[in-house]
């Protein structure tokens, strides 16, 4: 068989091929990006990054399609306190301070809204979730002053190693790694990991792993047979 058929071409040629063209396309990306970094920058040095970001990150927003992903990965690796490779955020989405961060692989599903929050690696939050820095950003307890005028509370949220956060979740606090939030939940405590949640406000109704885990211990138990 000639060396040079197909058969004998190693398997890992075609996963190395794609992997330098996303590389190529990241960094074409990163040089397309730099005037919008740059003018960031300088608005920052005016106004404070975190009032200056916002704005920025509604523009990429707004770029359809695989190359407004492309787009915003490449001005997000230059803002954000961390973004790792491969982070897929959907048309829409609005990351509203540059001290979020995002691991490698996680995805941020269209229209979602992220506030100062770190999110894991491969994570995945579904459409219109939205992760906040806890739910008493603004204070309630005066009749006097008006509510927005009223000092609140900004802990920083994190949404752990491969938690899945369904459709419309709003999340308000931790989520242990490998958890699953259901659509439309609303966790305002945090969630252990593994932990399934589902409801408003979210409750425990089940855990990942746990029936493999039962079948596992049964299958170590004695049969009781001679």
């Amino acid at each position: 068989m000639n060396a040079t058929e197909p058969s004998e071409r190693p398997a890992s040629a075609p996963t190395t091929g794609r992997a330098g063209v996303k590389r190529s396309i990241d960094l074409v990306a990163s040089a397309v990006t730099v005037p919008a970094w740059a003018a960031y920058r300088t608005s920052a040095a005016v106004v404070g990054a975190e009032r200056a970001f916002p704005g920025f990150a509604q523009l990429f927003a707004l770029l359809p399609g695989l190359t407004g992903t492309t787009l915003r990965r490449a001005f997000f690796r230059q803002t954000l306190r961390a973004c790792g490779r491969d982070v897929h955020v959907g048309f829409g989405a609005l990351l509203t301070s540059p001290e979020a961060t995002l691991g490698a692989r996680c995805y941020v599903g269209p229209y979602c809204v992220l506030g100062a929050v770190d999110v894991g690696e491969d994570a995945l939050l579904g459409s219109a979730a939205s992760v906040t820095n806890g739910g008493r950003q603004h204070g309630i307890d005066r009749l006097d002053v008006p509510v927005r005028e009223q000092p609140g509370e900004w802990p920083r949220v994190s949404i752990g190693r491969d938690v899945w956060v369904g459709d419309r979740a709003v999340v308000m606090a931790n989520v242990g790694e490998q958890a699953v939030i259901a659509a439309a939940a609303v966790v305002t405590g945090p969630v252990k990991p593994r932990q399934i949640m589902a409801g408003v406000p979210a409750r425990v109704i089940g855990e990942r792993g746990a029936e493999t885990l039962a079948t596992q211990a049964a299958a170590r138990e004695p049969s009781g047979l001679n």
